[in-house]
Formats: C-alpha cells, structure tokens, sequence
C-alpha cells in the first residue's frame, strides 16, 4: 500500500462516513457526518475535513456513491434523447412485457426517455453481423439536432444487432459526436456488446441519463480535492466490488448503480475471512435501508443484470445485494387494516428521527430504539447533535402507533422493532435458505450504523451460528473503498454451437479483453500486487433461454493470454451444468452465449491488526449503566466504551458497546469476545 494517507469514502442516505488510514504511522480514524441533500459532495468534504487537515499527505481517495442509485430511483437523471433503429423505438418501453403487479391486470411505467425523445433514423444490421442497409447519417445528424434543439443533454446511440457488427452505429456515434456539444453520447456496442436487445437498449440508455448527473457531481468533487492541495488518485467504487479511474466512471456511470453498499460487501468479506469465518451474511443498516448479501467460502456472489427498479434493467456484473427499506431513519406507520408496517418511506437525515428535532413527526426504528434505552440520547451518533429529544420520539410512537393499536409507548416501540426485525429476517432467508444455504453455517456481520443493534433478534429468528461486529461498523463501506480492488470488466457475445467455436476467434476478443483491462489499469497511476484475469462463458443446450456460467482455465503471461481449447471448454461446461442442475442432458447440443473477462488489479491490503486495542482493561472502560428495555421486560444493563476494550475481552449480556459510529447490543443470554483484530464475536451462552 501507499506510504501516505489513504481515505474512503461512503455516502449514504442518511450519513456520510469517513476511514482514515495512515500507513506510515499504522493507525485508522473514522467520521461520520450528515449526508448534505440534494449535491452530497458537501457532506463529503465536511467528513474529510474532520479528520485530514492538510490533503497534500493523502495518496489515495476512493469513493463509493449513491448519486447514481438515487438519480434512478428518483428519477433524477438528464434529460436524455434516443436514436435508434427504425421500428425500435418502443424497446424501452414495451420491456419484456411485464408487470409492476405481477397478480394486477394494470400497472403503469414511464421509461426515463419519452416517446418524443426516442427518434428513429434508416439503418439495418442482422443478427450475423451482416449489413443489410447502411446508416443515413445525414438523418442521424438531424436527429441529433432535434434532439439538442429539445433540451437533451444526453444521447444513446441504440441500434438493432450492434453488439454483432459495430459499424453502423460506431459511424453513427462519430457523426453525433461531431455536432453535440458535450461529452455526454452513450453507444450500445460501447457499453453492453451483447445479444438481448431490451437489456442492451435499458443499460445503454440509464446510462446516458446518468452520465451528466454523476459526471457533474465527480467533477466537483474533484476540483474541490485539488483545491485542497491533493494530487493523488481519486478512484470510485463499482457495483462489482472494484474500483475504476473517475474518468472511467464519468464515461460509465451504470456501473456505479450499487457501489456504496458494494463496499461495504467488499471490507465484509475480507474481515470476516481474516477472522476465520469464510461463510458470512451481511447486514449493512443505515438510515434508509437494509442491505443483505451472502459471502460463501470468502467469495461474494455476482449477478450479471439487476433491476434496480421496476423497468430500469442494469445488465452489468453486481454484487447480488437484497434491499429492503428498514433502515433507522424507516418510518412507522399502521394500515387502515390495523398492520404495523416499517417503511419504506424514510426519513433520511433531514429531517431524521423525531428524536433528532429537526421537524419530523412521525417515528421510526431509531425512535424506537432510543425510547427503550438502547441508544444514549446523550451522545448520539454523528456528532452533529447534542443530544436525542426522548420525550418527542416516544410521543411519535404514542400518536401514530400505541393509540391506534392499543397499545402502551413501550409495547408500541417493541412492536416496531419486532416488524423491522422480522423483515430483516425476511431478506436473510431470501439470500441464504431459499439460495439453498443452510443459515447455520453463517456468521452474520452487521454494519451500518443501525445494524449492530438488531444482532441478537436476527440471530435467534434466522438460526444464524453467530455474530462477527467489526471494529467500525458503521463505517464499514468506507473501509471496504479502501480495501477494494480495481477491476475492469469485459463482455462480447459469441453466439455459436459449442462444436463449431473459432477458436482463434475466441483468442482474438480474449486477448482484446485483456489489453484493454491491463490498459486501463496502467492508466491508474495506482500500486498493484498482481493481476488476475477471469474468464467465463454463458452457456446453455441449444432451445435453453438461461445459462450457465462456466468458468475457464485461463494462462496470462506478460499480457499475453493462452485461451482454453473447444475440448477444455466442454469439459468446463459439463462441470458448470451438472453442479447446478445435477445432470447433464444426454446427447445436447452445447451452445456458447457470451465470452466474459475481468482483468483485476489485486491492490495492497492493510494489515486489520492495525485496527486492534492497543491494551486497555474492561473494567476501566466501562462508562455505567441504565434500564434497557430487552424481550418484555427491563433491565439493568452494563454499559461500556466498546473501543478500550483489550483483546479477549468477554462481556456477558445484557450489555451496550458504545463508540462514536454505533451502538452494540449484547442481548440476555449472549456473550461479546474481542478478538485479535478488534472484532466483536457475539454468540450464544452456553448453559
């Protein structure tokens, strides 16, 4: 790693948090601020700026954001124009002709780009890369400036079988770019080359509709660090789990759809297998959402296309992560059938909580949790207030939960928690049991800044083994930017029986891949250990709609790949399939999908020892007691300062671990250890 500082950065919806590492003095620091709505950079330099005086000493800023997540879900984005094949122009918003209900005869859907925006120019390319009729490229130009005359500050180039023949729309791209007066033209071929028109089209076009959103927003976040005096590498995380070039991420703005909690999944799994435990769930609870995703064998699972939602496809690898709205900032609120519902209405950091005074009235998870004493209004995360108005939260929970239901404050407080849990609960099953996952085999990590106080709900109603606390839970994405790799991904669609593979054709865009991954790499001006390619093909029998992926047995020498054989490809195949499916089909027909390649620059990792009490006595760190409300009843519980504790220390339940970015619940019946590297394992008594 670097000699210098090393910072990462994590916006979410409600905080901004902060790590801070100093390799040269071997010590971390965290901050948590306020998330600043609607430009988030504000809340990005204040985290900064708490814990770094001078930004000439930092080499490396990396950054996971959520400006694209929340440009799509509120539907934010630029406003966006699309040329496109003609007779295509619906693609966007025909879909896969599905439902936002799936049980609903109706259901409505806006695509990001109206039917106006959406214009069509003379061209055809057929599915074998043939091309029937050139492009008008004078029409292509006057689309264009229509388009630019309508307002549009963004444009896709989308044609039909580009990804099999480039060159009309590759000529198409050339002559708007000629006459658009910004950066901001998306082309098919460019970002997604691969067969399945609609995800093609969908991802290509969300693309274009963030770039000048997250462009903009990068760019001053960039200006303002070299304003400051830094000039190292400023790097943003992707929803694969690694990092690119901000340029990179200017260019391609879709693939930053998941980063923040990417992060987060990121630093989980590298904690939890430094720790001993490869098989982990995580939990990352913030002040929106509850974010899930499952780590088996040290790996992190990758999706190749997610919704994030309802028509807004991202065909792009992503970390799989399940989302729920149950964060701390999730509002409470009862039916007209009388049901206690969590969310997913929440009320971000401004307002906040009730408890938070800042205006909002209706009560949420953290009001619930501060009502039965399991958060110190006195010293409340963040560091922006003084104190939580108790008296205001548990008046929320009255009016708009215990007087509807009948129910006392306490009993309606517990009521919201068992809901959040229980839906908590939901997303676990969703990942592990119906994945086919035994959750006993499990550790379950939370972080987040909410996520360490559910620990022990989630444990007894999952059947999870136990709990693995990290030493900074509630900046654990921004300690997973720091740990992430750099990892640039390839897709080309080959489309052919497996029988009749060009196996030189196959080495061609294999070597391509890898050139242009090493490329971008290079041009990153940042420190590797190694570099790895990874190489997998979608496969399935000829007549099957879904694939397989099946990786390959690749050999990179100085950039230079050896690719595998069509008999090394079967056997990859047959492997792949029977693993999944359990047989194979008897006298099938194999045909090879897409090629896929991820050239990854392996970066450094700190030693998590770093991270590790320095001393410190349990007796000494303990801060007092109060009445926590725990399964019922109230109890007097121990309260202490969860960063002095030492090494091997073991609290016995009930107890709260405190410090500035979390708060730790040690239920009844449960004991806390502190291992080598900070961590709290939390689990069962025995007897």
């Amino acid at each position: 790693m670097s000699d210098g500082v090393m910072i990462g950065v994590d916006v979410g919806g409600t905080f901004t948090d902060v790590f801070v590492l100093d390799e040269a003095t071997g010590t971390a620091r965290v901050a948590k601020v306020p998330t600043t709505r609607p430009d988030q950079s504000g809340g990005f330099l204040d985290g900064i700026r708490q814990q770094v005086e001078d930004l000439a000493s930092v080499a490396v800023v990396v950054h996971g954001t959520t400006a694209g997540t929340n440009a799509l879900l509120e539907r934010k984005g630029a406003k966006l124009g699309v040329i496109t094949t003609e007779g295509l122009r619906d693609v966007l918003e025909m879909r896969r002709r599905d439902r936002p209900r799936t049980w609903g005869l109706r259901g409505d859907f806006l695509p990001v780009v109206p039917r106006d925006l959406r214009l069509e120019v003379p061209e055809r390319t057929l599915a074998d890369g043939s091309i029937r009729t050139a492009v008008d490229l004078e029409a292509v130009r006057d689309a264009a400036k229509a388009l630019a005359d309508q307002g549009c500050l963004a444009v896709a180039v989308l044609f039909a079988n580009a990804y099999a023949n480039p060159e009309n729309e590759r000529a198409a791209v050339a002559a708007v770019r000629a006459i658009w007066d910004n950066p901001h033209v998306s082309a098919s071929h460019e970002i997604l080359p691969e067969i399945r028109e609609y995800e093609r089209f969908s991802t290509t076009a969300l693309n274009g509709y963030l770039q000048p959103e997250v462009s903009g927003y990068l760019d001053r976040l960039e200006t303002a660090l070299k304003s400051g005096g830094f000039s190292g590498e400023f790097m943003i995380v992707q929803s694969n789990g690694g990092v690119m070039a901000v340029d990179t991420a200017c260019r391609l703005p879709v693939r930053t759809a998941l980063s923040g909690p990417a992060a987060g999944v990121i630093a989980a799994a590298y904690i939890a297998q430094t720790a001993g435990f490869p098989d982990v769930i995580t939990g990352d609870m913030g002040g929106t959402s509850f974010d899930v995703s499952l780590i088996a064998g040290g790996k992190s699972m990758l999706s190749p296309q997610t919704s994030i939602d309802f028509g807004m496809v991202v065909r792009t690898p992503m970390i799989e992560i399940t989302t729920i709205g149950a964060g701390g900032g999730s509002i409470a609120w009862v039916d007209k059938g009388g049901l206690l519902h969590i969310g997913p209405e929440s009320a971000g950091s401004n307002p906040g909580p009730v408890a938070y005074g800042l205006g909002n009235t209706r009560p949420t998870v953290t009001d619930a949790n501060v009502v039965l004493g399991r958060i110190d209004p006195e010293n409340p995360i963040g560091g922006k207030l003084a104190r939580l108005d108790v008296e205001a939260a548990a008046r929320a929970i009255d009016e708009h939960v215990g007087a509807v239901l009948g129910l006392s404050t306490v009993a309606a407080a517990e009521a919201i928690l068992r809901v959040a849990n229980s839906r908590m609960a939901g997303a676990i099953r969703l990942v592990s049991i119906e994945r086919g996952f035994d959750p006993k085999r499990f550790a379950f990590m939370p972080f987040g800044g909410g996520g360490a106080l559910h620990t022990a709900a989630l444990i007894e109603d999952v059947g999870l083994a136990r709990a693995i606390v990290p030493r900074y839970p509630g900046v654990t994405s921004a300690m997973g930017c720091v740990i992430a790799d750099m990892r640039q991904d390839f897709v080309q669609t080959i489309n052919v029986l497996a029988d009749r593979l060009d196996e030189g054709a196959l080495a061609a865009f294999l070597q391509d891949h890898v050139s242009r991954g090493h490329a971008l790499l290079k041009a990153a001006r940042t420190t590797f250990e190694s570099t790895d390619v990874v190489v997998e093909l979608d496969m399935a029998y000829l007549g099957q709609t879904h694939t397989v992926a099946v990786p390959l047995p690749v050999t990179v020498a100085n950039a230079q790949v050896v690719p595998p054989t069509r008999r090394e490809i079967t056997a990859a195949f047959d492997a792949a399939y029977l693993a999944t499916y359990g047989r194979l089909l008897k006298n099938g027909t194999r045909r090879v999908m897409n090629l896929r390649t991820s050239v990854i620059g392996r970066r450094p990792k700190f030693d998590l020892a770093t991270l590790a009490p320095k001393g410190g006595d349990v007796a000494a760190s303990r801060k007092g007691h109060r009445a926590v409300f725990f399964a019922g009843d109230w109890h007097e519980t121990a309260i202490y300062a969860r960063l002095d504790l030492p090494v091997g220390a073991v609290i016995d339940g009930p107890a709260i671990l405190e410090q500035p970015d979390t708060t730790v619940l040690v239920d009844p019946g449960l004991r806390a250890t502190v291992d080598s590297f900070g961590n709290t394992i939390i689990e069962r008594r025995e007897g």
